[in-house]
């Protein structure tokens, strides 16, 4: 992003990186840190409209940062235009050690549903959306989101990748991923250009897709697991409270430090409107879970 005004943030933040749990992962020659941030929470309740306390959702931005966290995921269809809006406002003139991950591919409608907006026109509309919230010349990264509320959806991506390749081509973007995608759909990605991650729903109960998230650490790829925690409906299992209960930690803790001990490829967006649950996110997914509390929880999605 912009580099800032002076060198004391990017140092301060470096340093607070390595102490974060996971360490980090190279997006393509950015090194980011594994523990993330999820905008989404930050907009209004449903993700329709502006928070309650917007000086907070700031707060909680500002937070993130100092406490080490290099990547943001958003959209400006969260809102919409609500997320990057309080992501300008916190953040810009945003530090040269932060990647903001943004989605294309969705809009919003009047009853809060997320309808496809994928055809060319759609896409470089958002992408100029996001780059003008923003406030920036070029965007970190852009993913595709395909499929609908229900989850993927079978079906060619070529049309709408490639257009976003272009919009790479014209330095508008620098990388790109995909969103709830199928195994199919990110191999075909994969044979038009480059990409860096894939974010789909993915935690201790959701497992399909165990296999993709190994071939993509072979290929150096990251995966990104949206409701890491179990979304609208959180996780709840007897096993999961019962490894909590063991290691003196709290479900969510778990769960979280569950998806880092997984995969090293694996990067947190966790979620949260407040400063104090942000740093217990951070402080819980450095929870370490033996070999025997991992077979436990193993058994929850298979």
């Amino acid at each position: 992003m912009t580099p800032p005004t002076t060198g004391s943030t990017t140092t301060a933040t470096t340093a607070a990186t390595a102490t974060l749990p996971g360490g980090t992962w190279d997006l393509a020659g950015t090194t980011v840190s594994r523990v993330g941030y999820g905008a989404m929470q930050l907009a209004g309740p449903g993700v329709v409209g502006p928070p309650a306390d917007p000086d907070g959702a700031v707060a909680v931005l500002r937070a993130a940062v100092a406490a080490g966290i290099t990547h943001i995921d958003t959209s400006d269809a969260y809102g919409p235009r609500v997320t990057n809006d309080l992501i300008r406002r916190a953040l810009h003139p945003y530090p040269a050690s932060l990647l903001v991950a943004t989605k294309v591919g969705a809009t919003r409608d009047a009853q809060g549903g997320w309808p496809a907006a994928r055809t060319p026109d759609d896409l470089r509309r958002q992408v100029h959306d996001n780059l003008a919230a923003l406030d920036v010349d070029v965007l970190d990264l852009v993913n595709l989101r395909l499929g609908d509320a229900d989850g993927p959806v079978p079906e060619s991506v070529g049309e709408a990748f490639g257009a976003l390749v272009d919009l790479q081509q014209q330095g508008l973007v620098r990388r790109l991923g995909l969103s709830n995608a199928t195994a199919a759909q990110v191999a075909e990605a994969r044979s038009i250009a480059p990409i860096v991650c894939v974010q789909n729903m993915y935690n201790l109960a959701v497992r399909q897709d165990d296999d993709l998230v190994d071939d993509l650490a072979r290929d150096g790829i990251a995966y990104v697991p949206f409701f890491p925690l179990g979304g609208f409906t959180p996780l709840q299992s007897a096993a999961l409270s019962a490894v909590a209960r063991r290691v003196g930690s709290t479900p969510t803790a778990v769960a979280l430090a569950w998806l880092l001990q997984r995969s090293p490829n694996i990067l947190l967006i966790p979620g949260t409107s407040s400063v104090s649950h942000l740093h217990d996110n951070i402080t819980g997914a450095g929870v370490r879970l033996s070999a025997v509390d991992v077979a436990e929880l193993d058994t929850i999605g298979r």
